[in-house]
Formats: structure tokens, C-alpha cells, sequence
């Protein structure tokens, strides 16, 4: 017996004394018995057990890992025929994997240099490739036709923790030199996959490509992630032998040979819920309000665009996908589309779906092609075979596609959406390849008007400037003007300022301290997650009156709350909201008979009546009931008719006239008291002088004074008085403001006789209306 196998056997006799000590507490039995219900064939092992039971043993592990992964498999395995002896075959192993702390041993693909060459590192980085899962050979069988014998062979490389490598040659004769027969049915093979992980870019230097690092994945860690997924992944850091190279000069290829791969992004997708969790989000559904309060919690540094938050929230939480028995897929998932001004949020509301959203994949007009968002069909490096890459749409399946610049893409671009996002298909049929993909996804867009900011005097169709086939296929289509407000500006710059002057606990004097671990432990998982956003006045402003107080889910809550809603009820339409859907579909497609869409944004379809059920099935989600009842559709409906009917439009000029109104109530109280002052001087004896200057009553009736006044007059005034109504925002005005205005630096004034006239043509142009002492812009 040699040194290595007695270190081996020292060693395998250590793990077994920590899996015995272990047994008091029963994890790790547990976590045996777990293992064996589900099938596995690999345990994982927490560091920080392994400390507790011995730190010097823990850290012989991480810098030799060879010497004790083996021993450590030894001993599981023997654990595990105690427990089920039944469970493995002859020749099968229980593999280990490790998890927990790691210390300086965690690291980035950039700093993975030749001091950890051998030992245990935790790379965390994005999947950027993954090769196709082959079979890799392990133990081959022959078969000796002249002797009638059979003979074995084992195959170990480099990569394998277990025995010394052994050579990559077939035998085709035994040591005779007769013939060898290979018996590929009793051969035994494992499967085997190389990834490729590159850095996080909000890690990787600043003016630096990011640097990546192979790493080698075989047995049940194959297909564990996919490219895109933030992964950590644990394994050893070796050097492989250049073909030739390496011997020239010294330099050799570096991978990494998992032995656990740890989804980062995995919490998101499938959020741990507490008892409290499931309380507390009951609570909150059974809330009047709880609309509103998940719309203000979407993206709360994004100030105003309520209905487009709600709107963003019903369409995360989606209506209900059906299959009907004769083959008909209709689609439960919302398309939304955001059109309007440059610097309205439109990207920033779309990093918060981001956020949010458990499955999100983000891209741009202008870098994406239609095989980038449907499918491309490439050739496999390593065999040459053609094979199908997935692209945004495909790997966004059950989940969200953000397209920024959707105006910039190319109209062959454009197209290949349009089955993705009717028909929830993408269907593939070139090199000889014929497939069908699944690619059942929510498509939100953002995009600037055709002539680059909102042009008020055309149709939205004509600024939009997209086809009715790609227009018909989403559900909403928001118009996001810049409004010209001062008080809504004075608003949105107090947000913004307060959000730049805000300080979060982690900064200390203008560097953010970093985060000790990025790991989930699973104790964190079991903490009731906080329901509101703690108020801050540096970031929140001035607390308004209690009445009013505004509530802010937090992040986490918010996320919780939709994959719960979302997963847990499916609700199903009434006979009440039937009617009350069909009722409304009617009166949208009567609005105006003569145009096709309606007058509004998008063209009113039989895609609309949908749009209506699959919003209705959304709210009734947000309000955790299985049922749509008819105030699930008056709900829905109300988002509808502020995406058709761009109401942000009208909803500014209802605050410019309910503004003027208030002003116009002053007036008249001033007004009222000039008439008495006008009725007192008229009450005076006249002397003839200056009769034709008084002040006339005149409104659309009256007889005016034939007055021939100069064509240059006409037009200085109706320029004045155009520009103060355009630049204040004004649709009604009096007489004597009209008459201040206009006699601002003009020599000679107009007379009121002057002024009346020019009115007077103005109502006869059918440019206003004169009622009494008001002036009203038609």
C-alpha cells in the first residue's frame, strides 16, 4: 500500500467522522434520504459545516482539492449503501459538489491568474456559450471472436478527479494480436459539456473587454444553465497540455471543472415564500386600492405616467393562455407599445420591467436582427452540424421582451415578429432544418414618433408611422407627449433632484461600499420579506396630508406579490362580464363608423375585443380572485380608453381649463366690481365728449360700427393675440385683458370700437366665439 492510498484512506476516514458527527444533527442523513427520493447521484456540501468540524481540513480542501474530492466521493457513497443499499449499482458513485463561503477563493474570469492553478475557486460571470451535450466515454467492452473472451477498458483525461489519466486509444487487439471486437451496448459513457462564462459588465474595467474562462460540466450538471443566465460557479482550476504549443513556450490552456453551478438569478424566478409573505399579500389584495398602490410601486424614481404603470403591471401578471381541443391557440400574454417624445422614461420604464419581470431579455432596434429576435441557424464548432441558436424572443418563452428603438429597426426585421407575437410560434425552415419554437412572450417597445418628437396636428397613425399589421397586434399603444406645464415641470424637477441628492447607507464619503457576498444563504430566504418602502424625506419629499398618504411596495414584495398572483389563480370570465365585454366592444367600433380606427391610436379590431378579455383576466389576478366579474372590466376598460384615446392630450387641456376656469371665477368677482365703478359714471350727466371710446357690450348678435381700420393693424393684432393664447395656453380670455394685450407698445392703441371689430371678423372666420365680455377659442 503505498502513501497516496493511505492519505486517501486517512482522508475518506475524516469525512466519514464529520458525516457521523453530522448524523446527531440529521442534515445531512436528510439530506441523503432527499437525495435518494429524488434520483440524484450528488450532495452538496456547505463549507461552513466543514469548518465547524474542522477549519484546517476545509482549507486543505480548497487548496488541494484533487487529494480529498475522491475520498470525500468515497465516503458518500458508502453513507449512502448504508442508508439504501439498493440505490446504487455496482460501479455508481455519489458525486460531490460544494456551496457556502469561499472567501478570496471567489473570484471574478479577470482574476482568475496561476496562484489558483489547482485549487477550488467560485466563478460568478454570464453564460455566454454552451456547447451541444455529447457522450463521453468512460469504461469501453471488448469482445474476442478467437478466444471467445471479453476485455475492459477504462478511459480517464485530465478533467477527472478520480485515478490517474489513462490514454484516449481504442484497443482493436489483445496482447495475442488477435482481433478485438468493441461491444458499444455494454459500454458505459457520461455526458459531457463546455460553457463559456464571461464577467459581469457592471464588474469588468472600464475600458476593457471582458475576459472569460471554459469551463468543463459532466454528468447531471449538463444543461443546468443556458446562455444569458448569471451563474456562480464552483470547480477546480486546471492547466491543460497544448497539442504543441504548450512545449514551445510554456504557455497552456486553462479551464474549469465544475462540480456545482449555482443559478444566481434563480430567487427572481421562483421566489421562497413565508407564511407571513402569503399573508400579508392577501392583505394587500383585498385592498380597494391595490391598483394604484402596485402602479406607484412599478418604478417610483419615474414621476407621473400612472396608467401606463398600471398598464405595465397588468401586463407582467398576463391573462389566461387557452387550448382549444381542435387546435386553436389564443394567446394570453399583452403587447404593449410606447410612442412619444424624446425624454419621457420610455427606456427607463422599460429597465424597471427589467427589474422586475422574473423572466426579462432586453434589446434594441438597431441591434437586433430578425434571426436575433426569432431564430438563426448556425454551425456547431466542434462537429460542423448545422443546429438552431434561440434568439430574444425564443429564450424569453413565459416571459418579457423590452425592445428600445423599435422605430429604428428595419421593416425584414419587423416582420419576423409578427408571428412571434400573434401566433406565440417561430417557425424555422432553411438548410434543411424544419422546426417549430415555442415562443409565448410579452413584446413591450418604446419608440419615437416618425418625424422624431409629436407632431399634435397629425393622426397618431401618421406619426406612429407602423403598419396596421404590426399596430393591430399589440393590445395598448400609449402616445407619451413632453407637457408643457409649468407646474407639472416645477414637479418633475423637484423628483429628479431629490432622487440625485438622495445618500444610501451603503455610501461613505462618495465611494459605495462593497458587499461582502452576492450568495443567497438559505436562512436569508426564510425572513418575512418588508412590505413598504420606509419613508425617507431626502428621497420622498415633504410627507403630504395623512389623508393622502402615498404607499410604496418595496422591490422585493412587489416581485412576490406578481409571481404569486400570477402563478396561483387563473381566473374564469362570468356571464356578468360577458355582456358587459360585448357591450363594450359594440360602442368602440360605433365611435366613428366611418374610420376604421376609431379615431384613436390603434385600429378597432376583433384583436380589441381579446385585449379586453386578457386585460379583464389581469386585474382579476391583481385581485386574487378566480372569477372576472364586471368591475375587473370597467377597470380594464379604463386603461384601454386612455392608451386609444391618447388622453394624456386631453388630460392636459382638461387642467388648462379647469386653471383658466379658476381664473376666470376671479375675473368675474373683478369684473363685477368695475361694472359698479362703469354704472356709477354712466349715471353722470354726458358732455357728448369721447361717447364712441365707452365700453360696448357686444357678444355674437350685436351690431358693430362699420370702422375701416388698416390691413397692417389687422394683422399686428391678430398676431398679438394669437401668441398670448398659444404661449399661456389659453382657450377663453375677456375683452379687457384682450384689450391690455394688444395695446401693449403699440402706437396708437387700438380702440375698444377697434378691437370689437377685429373680433367680430375673427367669430365670423369661425377662429372664436363671443359670449358677453369672454372671448372663447374655437
Amino acid at each position: 500500500m503505498d502513501i497516496s492510498e493511505e492519505t486517501m484512506l486517512a482522508s475518506k476516514r475524516t469525512f466519514m467522522e464529520f458525516l457521523d458527527e453530522d448524523a446527531g444533527r440529521g442534515i445531512y442523513m436528510e439530506k441523503i434520504r432527499s437525495m435518494i427520493s429524488q434520483g440524484r447521484h450528488r450532495l452538496l456540501i456547505d463549507l461552513s459545516d466543514l469548518r465547524n468540524f474542522n477549519n484546517d481540513l476545509a482549507r486543505r480542501l480548497l487548496r488541494n482539492p484533487g487529494d480529498y474530492i475522491q475520498p470525500f466521493s468515497d465516503a458518500l457513497t458508502e453513507v449512502t449503501r448504508n442508508v439504501n443499499p439498493k440505490y446504487l449499482h455496482v460501479d455508481e458513485r455519489v458525486l460531490v459538489g460544494f456551496q457556502g463561503q469561499f472567501g478570496f477563493h471567489k473570484v471574478t474570469p479577470r482574476e482568475l491568474l496561476s496562484p489558483f492553478l489547482g485549487t477550488m475557486v467560485c466563478v460568478e460571470g454570464i453564460v455566454t456559450k454552451c456547447s451541444l451535450v455529447r457522450p463521453k466515454v468512460v469504461k469501453s467492452v471488448h469482445f474476442c471472436p478467437s478466444t471467445g473472451e471479453f476485455m475492459s477498458r477504462e478511459y480517464r483525461d485530465i478533467t477527472s478527479s478520480v485515478g490517474l489519466p489513462t490514454g484516449s486509444v481504442y484497443p482493436t487487439r489483445d496482447d495475442n494480436g488477435n482481433l478485438l471486437v468493441t461491444e458499444y451496448g455494454l459500454c458505459k459513457y457520461k455526458d459531457h459539456q463546455t460553457l463559456s462564462i464571461q464577467e459581469v459588465p457592471e464588474n469588468s474595467a472600464p475600458g476593457q473587454l471582458p475576459r472569460s474562462v471554459d469551463v468543463i460540466v459532466e454528468d447531471d450538471l449538463v444543461d443546468s444553465c443556458k446562455p444569458g443566465d448569471r451563474v456562480a460557479i464552483v470547480g477546480v482550476y486546471k492547466a491543460l497540455p497544448g497539442k504543441s504549443k504548450g512545449s514551445v513556450n510554456g504557455v497552456f490552456r486553462t479551464i474549469l471543472i465544475a462540480n456545482n453551478v449555482y443559478l444566481l438569478n434563480k430567487e427572481i424566478a421562483a421566489p421562497v415564500f413565508t407564511s407571513d409573505d402569503i399573508r400579508n399579500i392577501k392583505r394587500i389584495g383585498n385592498r380597494a386600492d391595490v391598483f394604484d398602490i402596485l402602479g406607484d410601486s412599478l418604478a417610483p424614481s419615474i414621476y407621473g405616467h400612472s396608467w401606463i404603470k398600471k398598464a405595465v403591471v397588468l401586463l407582467m401578471l398576463g391573462g389566461v393562455e387557452k387550448n382549444l381541443p381542435n387546435g386553436t391557440h389564443l394567446r394570453g400574454d399583452i403587447n404593449m407599445m410606447m410612442v412619444g417624445d424624446p425624454s419621457v422614461a420610455k427606456s427607463q420604464l422599460l429597465r424597471a420591467i427589467m427589474n422586475i419581470a422574473p423572466l426579462a431579455i432586453s434589446t434594441t432596434g438597431r441591434g437586433s436582427s430578425g434571426v436575433g429576435l426569432t431564430a438563426a441557424v448556425t454551425s456547431d464548432q466542434e462537429t460542423g452540424e448545422r443546429r438552431l441558436e434561440a434568439g430574444a424572443m425564443v429564450l424569453a418563452d413565459r416571459g418579457v421582451v423590452c425592445i428600445d428603438e423599435f422605430d429604428k429597426m428595419s421593416d425584414q426585421d419587423r416582420v419576423a415578429i409578427h408571428e412571434a407575437m400573434e401566433q406565440q410560434t417561430v417557425t424555422i425552415a432553411k438548410a434543411g432544418i424544419h422546426a417549430s419554437l415555442n415562443a409565448r412572450c410579452s413584446v413591450v417597445a418604446a419608440a419615437n414618433p416618425i418625424y422624431g418628437s409629436y407632431d399634435r396636428s397629425l393622426t397618431p397613425t401618421k406619426n406612429i408611422g407602423l403598419p396596421d399589421s404590426l399596430l393591430s397586434r399589440f393590445d395598448l399603444l400609449f402616445i407619451v407627449l413632453d407637457q408643457m406645464d409649468a407646474e407639472i415641470d416645477r414637479q418633475i424637477s423637484e423628483h429628479v433632484l431629490r432622487m440625485h441628492r438622495y445618500r444610501s447607507a451603503t455610501e461613505d464619503g462618495g465611494t459605495t461600499l462593497d458587499e461582502n457576498s452576492r450568495y443567497v444563504e438559505e436562512d436569508e430566504a426564510d425572513v418575512t420579506t418588508q412590505i413598504f418602502v420606509k419613508y425617507n424625506r431626502m428621497l420622498h419629499g415633504e410627507k403630504k396630508s395623512k389623508r393622502f398618504k402615498k404607499e410604496t411596495l418595496t422591490i422585493k414584495f412587489l416581485k412576490k406579490y406578481i409571481h404569486y398572483a400570477k402563478s396561483r389563480h387563473q381566473p374564469v370570465l362570468t356571464d356578468e362580464a360577458s355582456d358587459c365585454i360585448a357591450t363594450a366592444y359594440a360602442e368602440l367600433r360605433n365611435a366613428n363608423p366611418n374610420e376604421k380606427s376609431g379615431g384613436g391610436t390603434l385600429p378597432i379590431t376583433a384583436r380589441t375585443l381579446e385585449t379586453i378579455i386578457r386585460l379583464s383576466t389581469a386585474h382579476a389576478k391583481l385581485k386574487l380572485r378566480s372569477e372576472v366579474l364586471k368591475v375587473d372590466v370597467e377597470a380594464a376598460l379604463k386603461v384601454l380608453n386612455f392608451a386609444i384615446y391618447h388622453q394624456e392630450l386631453t388630460d392636459m387641456e382638461e387642467r388648462e381649463q379647469e386653471r383658466e376656469r379658476e381664473l376666470e371665477r376671479k375675473r368675474k368677482v373683478d369684473h363685477d366690481k368695475g361694472q359698479n365703478i362703469d354704472t356709477n359714471r354712466n349715471a353722470r350727466p354726458s358732455n357728448g365728449i369721447n361717447e364712441a371710446a365707452e365700453p360696448m357690450e357686444i357678444d355674437g348678435s350685436a351690431e358693430v360700427p362699420d370702422v375701416n381700420i388698416p390691413s397692417e393693424r389687422v394683422d399686428r393684432f391678430n398676431h398679438k393675440f394669437s401668441a398670448h393664447m398659444r404661449t399661456s395656453h389659453l382657450d377663453v380670455i375677456s375683452i379687457s385683458e384682450v384689450e391690455q394685450i394688444v395695446n401693449l407698445g403699440t402706437v396708437p392703441p387700438f380702440s375698444r370700437v377697434e378691437i370689437t371689430v377685429m373680433l367680430q371678423k375673427l367669430q365670423a372666420d369661425n377662429r372664436v366665439m363671443i359670449v358677453g365680455e369672454t372671448v372663447h377659442l374655437v
